[in-house]
């Protein structure tokens, strides 16, 4: 088994900004407008998380051990039920307080791998395909098992008020190739508030689905946010139901920080609640990433490791520099790229009829 998961609470969603910190995001927000795209507006270091949007994808692949059950399982309706824990798995894992990846520049490409049991290895590899407006796409494989997950990522931000909202526009597929099924999954979306007032704090809001056709099969669910007048951050309601007839089969409730549960459904008469996943109980397999010195100039890591260290330093003044460089030699190369006519090509992925990226590969062999 590898190390235990992060342990969350309800204040790792929080940050109290001090108020120079937050006049500047105030200052920021309140030149561009309400409901207004976020996505060539620069925030200050001080919101940004240390790695790149390219790597922070990985946090839903931190239980690669958990799709591996699935696959391993032979009734459909429990298969099912376990890649449904796979695809609930990654919501815990964040950074503590608010904050926010880089903005990863066009090219810009991150890898890793991790070893799910012995001899047992999943590959992960994403790259931004787009700056503007900003894509990442990205594609992981367990090549012993035949598990494939790929997907594009097309985050959108406004700024509402006292919140930021990003949605998580984009499309991922995974297929298990023992059992020859594809399954579609769709993205919540993600709240900052408290920009104006009070605490800061990560909300996860909104509906998405995780489905199967061929096993007839579709998770519906519904992430809450706290009303103003009540409730409790977190809470999530979902339902598997049959596509063809609708009818129920599992409710899943709890919360996606802490633990979850999922319900039978039998007749009029519910069984007893058992616990889907369990953020404290799970484990995380560690992400294996090369070192920096072995990494091509457009890999992640490298890219942004000056501005890394100092945030990690807390030197805002050095991270700001080094954040500057970076955008700014984006700048200039889209422009001379412009000037000459040169169209980007991706390194890895490329893009298909249906309008979304794919990996280069046949992913399926």
């Amino acid at each position: 088994m590898t190390k235990a998961a992060h342990r969350f609470d309800n204040r790792d969603n929080e940050e109290e900004l001090g108020e120079e910190s937050r006049s500047i995001i105030v200052s920021i927000l309140t030149q561009v407008g309400t409901s207004m795209d976020l996505s060539k507006v620069t925030l200050p270091t001080f919101v940004l998380e240390p790695r790149s949007f390219t790597e922070r994808i990985t946090d839903f692949m931190s239980h690669p051990d958990v799709m591996l059950a699935a696959n391993r399982t032979e009734d459909p309706v429990q298969r099912f039920l376990i890649a449904v824990k796979s695809y609930m798995s990654g919501w815990h894992i964040h950074p503590r307080g608010v904050k926010k990846p880089y903005n990863p520049v066009l090219g810009e490409f991150f890898r890793g791998s991790y070893e799910v049991e012995k001899d047992t290895k999943a590959y992960f590899i994403s790259e931004q395909v787009s700056h503007h407006p900003p894509m990442t796409a990205f594609y992981y494989t367990c090549p012993q098992e035949g598990i494939h997950i790929h997907g594009d990522l097309r985050p959108k931000s406004r700024f509402y008020g006292n919140s930021v909202g990003v949605v998580l526009n984009g499309l991922t597929k995974v297929y298990l190739e023992k059992w020859d099924e594809r399954y579609e999954l769709s993205y919540p979306n993600m709240y900052a508030r408290g920009i104006f007032f009070g605490k800061m704090i990560l909300e996860i809001g909104g509906k998405s689905y995780f489905k199967c056709e061929k096993s007839d099969l579709i998770f519906e669910v519904d992430f809450k946010v706290k009303g103003l007048l009540g409730g409790k951050h977190n809470k999530i309601a979902g339902k598997i139901k049959r596509i063809s007839t609708n009818k129920v089969l599992y409710e899943v409730t709890g919360d996606w920080q802490h633990v979850m549960h999922y319900t039978p459904v039998e007749g009029k008469q519910k069984a007893a609640p058992e616990v889907l996943f369990d953020s404290k109980a799970e484990h995380r397999t560690p992400l294996i990433v090369n070192p920096i010195e072995m990494q091509e100039e457009n890999e992640s890591r490298r890219k942004w490791d000056q501005v890394s260290i100092a945030i990690k330093n807390d030197d805002l003044t050095s991270a700001t520099r080094e954040k500057s460089k970076i955008e700014d030699k984006q700048r200039h190369e889209v422009k001379i790229a412009k000037e000459k006519g040169i169209k980007f090509k991706p390194k890895f992925f490329c893009l298909g009829k249906d309008g979304r990226f794919g990996p280069l590969f046949d992913m399926y062999k």
